[in-house]
């Protein structure tokens, strides 16, 4: 609820605030996370958290309105509205410029309406990650689909109504299959329901059903994750969109890694098993194409674009690995992922501000002259590639522990996956380190002389992720046991 309230008084008081609105969305964010975390972390760490609200809807159809906080849910919720919250404050002077680059001049009602659409696509996130029926994670996605399409349109850069309409085309699909998914489900079940009690889903389970249930919902969720084959609408609705949303577009097409473990691995892991190799082969798929293909990138913005494809194929791996210890990395390194991807793409975002550039090929030498900017491209480019400490290192060895150890008591064939999934992560020390050397070292060139430092509203927030990112990284715990704790309450049986 807050989100949507902080939202309307975004649009009301923007003509009055400016682009100091920027501060309400972050304080309405930063309300959500603290309430979340101090009312209801304790508990998720302890493995004990539950909490439920529900309320009638339309019984007769089978729906209720619901909200489920657990060990599952919460830390994937203060994750998104960490980056989340980082994300307004950097958006601040970064759209205070991009107004004025598509105006001429600063038009205070601008900023209501950017950050209006932000945060009802904040709520919709929390929404698809708490809702406990399916017809309710729809509307949610619905949502996060409307106002993203408002803001690219409105605020991107080259051929901005174009790439919005690709952006609506492709997960409007994505969504349809999800509903065909869902539609399913609801003839599956006994009485009718859209509910994702245990008992709907182990019906569904049981109904001869079951694999074309399963078969519509990941096929629905791939589509708006962008694996190859059907990856077309990702790149250029990720780098031409404003830089400084674009790390909430990296959110919004991975939480599908939550929603395929929520609903199908723990919720119907008997019928997800039978999809698990195919997905693994298609995630490392995913992963060498994407890799190889964001290593070629001269713009630095669809270089992340296309990386944001191949780490998403990442979780994809790990959760498909039907292990418990790989599924939990899954989802931990999606975490990690959106963390360090808030990181790359604003220093992507600052470069354009301080250079008015994004070719690779017209940088250099940079380091000089933004100490701090090329500091925190490390520090994402650590996060990305999984060095210790960083978050990411935890996140990757824990999902490759899980799809090894799949490997091992499976089939040959699982083996060769896991082995060449590993192999295809040198693609991410590529396309993280081989940039920052192009951008920060070797010869300044004349033209970028008198570039200077960006100012802290622009580097502070993402010092402060990846502060946090570090912290998890030396204390895994604080995500990892939750995760670990919920999955292992429900006795699946998992390796």
């Amino acid at each position: 609820m807050a989100p949507l309230i902080g939202a309307a008084v975004c649009y009301l008081t923007a003509p009055a605030l400016g682009k100091k609105v920027g501060w309400v969305a972050f304080l309405t964010l930063l309300y959500t996370t603290a309430q979340a975390l101090f009312f209801e972390g304790p508990q998720a760490f302890q493995g004990t958290l539950h909490a439920l609200e529900s309320y009638q809807w339309a019984p007769t159809a089978g729906l209720t309105f619901g909200f489920l906080a657990d060990g599952l849910s919460l830390p994937v919720l203060l994750v998104i509205n960490l980056v989340l919250a980082a994300t307004t404050v950097f958006s601040m002077p970064y759209m205070q410029k991009r107004i004025q680059q598509l105006d001429g001049a600063e038009k205070p009602g601008r900023y209501g309406m950017y950050y209006l659409n932000y945060l009802l696509i904040s709520a919709g996130l929390a929404g698809i990650v708490l809702s406990t029926n399916l017809i309710e994670i729809y509307l949610f996605l619905e949502m996060v689909l409307v106002p993203t399409f408002v803001i690219i349109s409105i605020f991107g850069y080259a051929q901005k109504e174009r790439v919005a309409i690709i952006y609506i085309i492709w997960n409007q699909l994505g969504a349809f299959i999800f509903l065909s998914g869902i539609a399913l489900f609801y003839t599956a079940t006994a009485p009718h329901t859209f509910d994702l009690s245990p008992a709907s889903l182990g019906q569904v389970a049981a109904s001869p059903l079951a694999y074309w249930v399963a078969g519509l919902i990941i096929l629905g969720w791939l589509v708006k994750m962008a694996v190859f084959g059907i990856h077309m609408w990702l790149p250029i609705t990720e780098a031409e969109p404003p830089t400084a949303f674009a790390p909430t577009m990296a959110v919004v097409s991975g939480v599908g890694n939550y929603v395929i473990v929520r609903l199908l691995l723990f919720g119907m892991p008997s019928v997800f098993q039978a999809f698990s190799l195919p997905l693994m082969a298609w995630a490392v798929i995913t992963m060498f194409y994407a890799g190889a293909v964001a290593v070629a990138q001269t713009d630095v913005k669809y270089l992340f674009a296309w990386s944001t494809m191949s780490q998403n194929a990442y979780s994809i791996l790990g959760i498909a690995s039907f292990s418990l210890i790989g599924a939990t990395g899954g989802i931990f390194y999606f975490l990690s992922h959106i963390m360090g991807k808030f990181v790359m793409f604003s220093v992507a975002g600052i470069l354009l501000l301080q250079t008015g550039r994004r070719d690779l090929r017209e940088m250099g030498g940079l380091a000089a002259k933004m100490p701090f900017t090329a500091t925190l491209f490390l520090l994402g480019a650590l996060i990305l590639s999984a060095v210790p400490p960083t978050s990411g290192f935890q996140a990757e060895w824990t999902m490759f522990a899980g799809i090894f150890r799949q490997g091992a008591a499976g089939s040959p064939a699982f083996m060769a996956v896991a082995v060449l999934g590993l192999i295809a992560t040198l693609f991410t020390v590529a396309y993280t380190l081989w940039p920052m050397r192009r951008i920060f070292f070797g010869a300044l060139p004349q033209s970028l002389a008198e570039v200077k430092e960006a100012p802290l509203t622009l580097t502070l927030p993402l010092f402060a992720v990846t502060i946090v990112s570090i912290v998890i990284g030396i204390y895994p715990d604080l995500v990892f046991r939750p995760l670990y704790s919920f999955a292992t309450g429900l006795n699946l049986g998992l390796r």
